[in-house]
């Protein structure tokens, strides 16, 4: 779908006024009991959907912050369970007593309302998962305006009861329309269903009662996180209508991969070379770990493909960081191309010491070398 801005001839700093006027003379355009040409009814929803998102101050913040994703799945249609959209509509055919429903929906409105929950998607390093870290960010969101503490009017005013609603909120009138005829009960278009309007908007936040800011916060990641954890910072969303409490702001995370470090679950798995000599005779190497480097025992006569463990070196387990999962170790065994002559000669005495048969090994000792080291004979 094209920008909502753009389908309702707008800019993107447009007031209130400004995207209802946009939006009626298009609706009036577009409404297909109206205009018959081809995809006219496919443009009325377009606006329609667009000027319920825009002519909602926490739904336009949204939009602007993440775009449709931050608002949902689009209807095509103002939604019938918030009648601002669907009033204006009937505005556009019943002039001054626009905002009627058919369905006779009381508004929710009236009352403080909880602000909007916000996510915020967070990179982090691989050993930032695992130990955790204190990471500073910064949000865009909206907070009560501290000029006029969230009522929308200017200092020493306050709001006053709807002329058009008589404070009721909802306004009523049986009336015949081109779906029929109806007794319309819907919210007030002029108060927006609180039977109260402001008669001096406050300067600060154009009578909204907020304002949107970019704030800055420290949250703290734990020790065991993954991709995929969801942290919840408490009244960090936008700020709540009418005296409402704020929304919760939610940090998804995504890790970022390890160059030699794999996760699963609470264990860490990697990979380790060893020559065919440290597997036959044992040897103590070092190896990365999440915990910086390690020693690690290879056992005598470890196998090609072993695994061996290193206790809790893996991922703290989430909420209890004394729990942790272990490091486990892919043995490969690096044989070599080519060997010289000294080191062929030994490998002979070797292998002729564990034949039971030692001329029977050495009339088939070329073809093992040439097999094994590409030295010919």
């Amino acid at each position: 779908m094209a920008d909502f801005y753009d389908l309702l001839g707008v800019s993107r700093d447009a007031d209130a006024d400004t995207l209802k006027t946009a939006y009626r003379r298009l609706a009036r355009k577009y409404h297909p009991d109206i205009n018959k040409e081809p995809g006219a009814e496919d443009r009325f929803k377009e606006i329609g959907r667009a000027y319920e998102v825009l002519g909602d101050p926490q739904k336009r913040a949204r939009y602007d912050q993440f775009g449709e994703a931050g608002i949902g799945g689009s209807s095509g249609m103002p939604d019938m369970g918030d009648m601002g959209g669907f009033a204006d509509l009937f505005e556009t055919f019943f002039s001054g007593f626009g905002g009627a429903s058919p369905t006779g929906a009381r508004s929710q409105r009236r009352g403080p309302q909880q602000g909007d929950d916000l996510r915020y998607d967070l990179t982090i390093d691989f050993d930032q998962a695992v130990f955790g870290q204190e990471r500073e960010i910064r949000i865009p969101h909206l907070e009560t305006c501290d000029t006029c503490s969230g009522s929308g009017s200017k200092p020493g005013t306050g709001p006053t009861t709807c002329n058009t609603c008589g404070g009721a909120g909802q306004v009523r009138r049986a009336t015949r329309t081109p779906f029929g005829s109806f007794t319309q009960v819907a919210e007030c278009p002029t108060c927006n269903g609180t039977g109260q309007v402001i008669a001096n908007p406050c300067t600060a936040c154009g009578g909204k009662g907020v304002k949107q800011i970019r704030k800055k916060l420290r949250i703290n990641i734990p020790a065991g996180v993954d991709t995929g954890t969801r942290l919840r910072v408490s009244g960090e969303g936008n700020a709540g209508v009418r005296g409402g409490p704020s929304g919760d702001l939610y940090v998804f995370l995504k890790v970022k991969n390890h160059p030699k470090l794999r996760r699963e679950g609470l264990n860490i798995h990697s990979e380790v070379n060893v020559s065919y000599l440290q597997a036959i005779l044992g040897d103590t190497i070092e190896v990365d770990t999440v915990d910086g480097p390690t020693s690690l025992k290879i056992p005598i006569g470890t196998q090609p493909n072993s695994v061996l463990t290193l206790d809790d070196k893996g991922i703290p387990k989430l909420g209890n960081p004394v729990a942790r999962g272990d490091h486990c170790i892919l043995i490969k065994i690096s044989l070599p191309t080519r060997c010289s002559e000294e080191e062929k000669a030994s490998l002979e005495k070797l292998a002729a010491l564990h034949s039971a048969k030692g001329l029977q090994y050495h009339h088939h000792k070329s073809g093992l070398f040439a097999r094994f080291f590409g030295v010919n004979e």
